[in-house]
């Protein structure tokens, strides 16, 4: 069923996890829904490089898409904490697919909602949130990533329509099969020396597939492509706010891609640590389990303890985020920091202890283990998140290191 916030319902005690009744029921549908439909195709999307498209369409039916889109614009009204906890569910199984959703519906569906107008919203939402439509964002170029201000994409406006050129590359839903472009897209350009934001749909006259990227290392459920654009003819209509202000349009939907996809490190790691911890109570070495072991014990006990600190601080980053304006960046960027390199760490740990059964892909760990560290680069290097961090600490230390 789809959902909507309504009126939330306080749980008699305190959880960050489930904070309301609304989100622990969505959890629970989710959950299913994971086990029912995600877990089954999972391994084998994995190995055919396959974007599901089928299933991503019934989250559409579920109401999931547009999970932080407003009930008058016929999303479910949620928050961070909700797009937070499904995006650790499906991860726990399927993070390629978890990935195509989150550049659909955060990427695309979140900011078209925040930054474009109710004309646009009355066109664009509805076919993204049933999940007629699969939608990706475009930003990183062949030779730029985190300097995203040193994009090449420019668009030139000739009457009323804008010509776009230039290549974006790493796009994910950008094809969804080997020959299939994508449906549509927020495609950020330089007009001038400074960004806007157009949405470019199939269709559209010299807007192209470039190729589709296969034999990634991981989160091979995820279709990812390089697209073209050779004089696009894109509507003014088309443009996303005014000419030039997309530059904040991109920082505060970078805040909410950055907790999703730390989000997705939870699901990731937890699954490790199930997996971990069964077997190591089944598999018996010298007359008795392997979990009475002080090598094996040290791999559960540290996976637990950091899996549990990252999930609590990116819980309570999702508590306190408002999706309507940035100013997030410092918790954003940190909880990306800590649970990227915990989910590898512990996939790791979780693959040492399986030791031959974990490097192989029916036993789950050795799939994750390649896709967890895909958080470390993508949505931000490990590096920038650094990088942005000290310099916002040194701003502000106060707000970041006070109460």
């Amino acid at each position: 069923m789809p959902y909507n916030q309504g009126t939330v319902t306080e749980r008699a005690n305190f959880d960050l996890f489930n904070p309301t009744d609304e989100h622990a029921m969505l959890r629970r549908s989710v959950r299913e829904f994971v086990e029912r439909e995600v877990e089954p195709q999972a391994l084998e999307s994995d190995r055919l490089e396959r974007f599901n498209v089928p299933l991503f369409r019934k989250l559409g039916e579920m109401g999931l898409l547009g999970i932080t889109v407003g009930a008058d614009h016929g999303g479910a009204g949620m928050d961070a904490t909700a797009a937070v906890l499904v995006h650790e569910e499906l991860s726990s199984s399927d993070p390629g697919f978890c990935l195509a959703y989150l550049a659909h519906t955060l990427l695309f569906v979140n900011n078209v909602y925040r930054n474009s107008s109710d004309e646009q919203r009355k066109r664009l939402l509805p076919k993204a949130i049933s999940g007629e439509w699969v939608g990706g964002m475009c930003m990183s170029e062949p030779d730029v990533g985190t300097d995203v201000l040193g994009m090449k994409t420019r668009a030139t406006k000739r009457g009323d329509t804008y010509l776009l050129t230039g290549r974006k590359m790493w796009i994910t839903n950008g094809a969804l099969d080997d020959k299939t472009l994508g449906d549509v897209f927020l495609v950020y350009a330089k007009t001038g020396e400074r960004l806007s934001s157009f949405i470019v749909e199939k269709g559209m006259k010299g807007f192209s597939l470039g190729q589709k990227i296969k034999d990634k290392t991981g989160m091979r459920a995820s279709a990812t492509a390089e697209l073209v654009f050779e004089e696009a003819e894109v509507p003014v209509s088309n443009r996303l706010g005014q000419e030039g202000d997309s530059t904040i349009h991109m920082m505060r939907n970078l805040e909410i891609e950055r907790v999703g996809l730390a989000a997705m490190s939870l699901g990731m790691a937890r699954r490790c640590l199930r997996v971990m911890v069964r077997y190591a109570n089944e598999r018996k070495a010298f007359g008795k389990p392997i979990r009475e072991f002080g090598q094996i014990q040290h791999f559960i006990a540290r996976s637990y303890a950091e899996w549990k600190a990252a999930r609590t601080y990116v819980y309570d980053v999702a508590r306190k985020m408002n999706l309507g304006k940035p100013g997030n960046r410092v918790d954003s960027d940190g909880v990306k920091l800590v649970a990227a390199k915990m989910a590898k760490d512990v996939a790791d740990n979780a693959m040492q202890v399986l030791g031959g059964y974990g490097y192989v892909g029916e036993y789950v760990v050795e799939r994750l283990w390649r896709d967890a560290k895909l958080i470390e680069i993508g949505g931000g290097t490990m590096e920038a998140h650094e990088k942005n961090i000290s310099k916002d600490l040194a701003v502000d230390v106060e707000r970041g290191l006070g109460d």
